[in-house]
């Protein structure tokens, strides 16, 4: 992420030498909160919002994902982020009346099917759904602020909670609707002695494959051709997770993934390749200049 910040730098440092700057107006704005906009998020990313109205076009450096072939793409669509929660109760009694009329089935085996049920009945191209907390047993805590809980039973009591917190990413509102009355339809068919309930909590919208944000691509991709660094392919929508770029897609033609090279992302084995600041700063600079006359 950083190097993108570079590229940015280095390809205005370069029309400035020039004097190619003069007579354009390009605003830039480095943010720091990786991708956590607090709320509301019409302030928190207001400014930007503001910024996305007055202007013809959008970039955005995240890191540039490579294809198979190892060459560069820029991302043209970019699915949502959002989040769900689910919740679920059973009936606390001693384990030996588990699966029987007055028991019933317990929180935890009512989650493991809702869940399995999202794994069988939900998945589509291009969606993902992660319930990427779990926490179950007689008592159950949940830390939002700090993404992680508690949880107390024993293995002679059947489980009366579980709290499931997960994260939802789809293309558009069609399939997010679809999904929701999907997930919900499942929720509602419950094993004897359980109740469960979802509810959805929205994040970033998706940004949309639209026919100005592919003209873009087409530029910034010729610029490339031209500085003898090849061609810039698109990477396809449902590879990308949320980013920044998405609360301003809806105002103005955009373009994102343009910044630096590396591997293992969100890893400890994440690197950067530096040579690949150079290659971007120098596709930024021509396709700038190119914008600007």
């Amino acid at each position: 992420m950083k190097g993108g910040n570079v590229v940015v730098i280095e390809a205005l440092r370069a029309l400035h030498k020039v004097g190619a700057l003069d007579n354009t107006s390009i605003a830039v704005m480095f943010t720091g909160d990786e991708e956590d906009a607090g709320d509301p998020k019409e302030v928190s990313r207001g400014d930007m919002i503001a910024l996305a109205k007055k202007s013809d076009i959008a970039l955005a450096f995240e890191g540039t994902v490579l294809d198979k072939e190892g060459r560069a793409t820029a991302t043209v669509g970019r699915r949502s982020s959002s989040a769900f929660a689910l919740e679920v109760r059973g009936k606390q009694g001693h384990s030996s009346g588990i699966f029987s009329e007055r028991a019933g089935y317990g929180a935890v085996y009512e989650a493991a099917r809702i869940l399995d049920g999202f794994r069988q009945q939900v998945i589509e191209p291009d969606l993902t759904f992660n319930p990427g907390v779990i926490l179950g047993g007689t008592q159950v805590g949940y830390d939002e602020a700090g993404s992680r809980g508690t949880a107390f039973g024993k293995t002679n009591v059947i489980a009366n909670t579980v709290t499931v917190k997960g994260d939802l990413r789809y293309l558009d509102t069609v399939q997010r609707d679809r999904a929701h009355a999907r997930m919900r339809a499942i929720v509602a068919q419950n094993l004897p002695g359980t109740s469960a309930s979802i509810a959805f909590e929205e994040s970033y919208p998706p940004m949309a494959v639209t026919p100005g944000n592919l003209k873009v691509l087409e530029l910034y991709s010729q610029a490339s051709s031209d500085a003898g660094l090849g061609a810039i392919a698109a990477v396809p929508a449902g590879l990308r997770g949320a980013g920044d770029i998405q609360f301003v897609a809806p105002y103005v033609d955009s373009l994102d993934g343009i910044g630096a090279t590396g591997s293992g992302a969100h890893s400890p084995l994440e690197d950067l390749e530096l040579a690949s600041i150079e290659r971007a700063a120098i596709r930024t600079a021509i396709f700038l200049y190119r914008l600007t006359r």
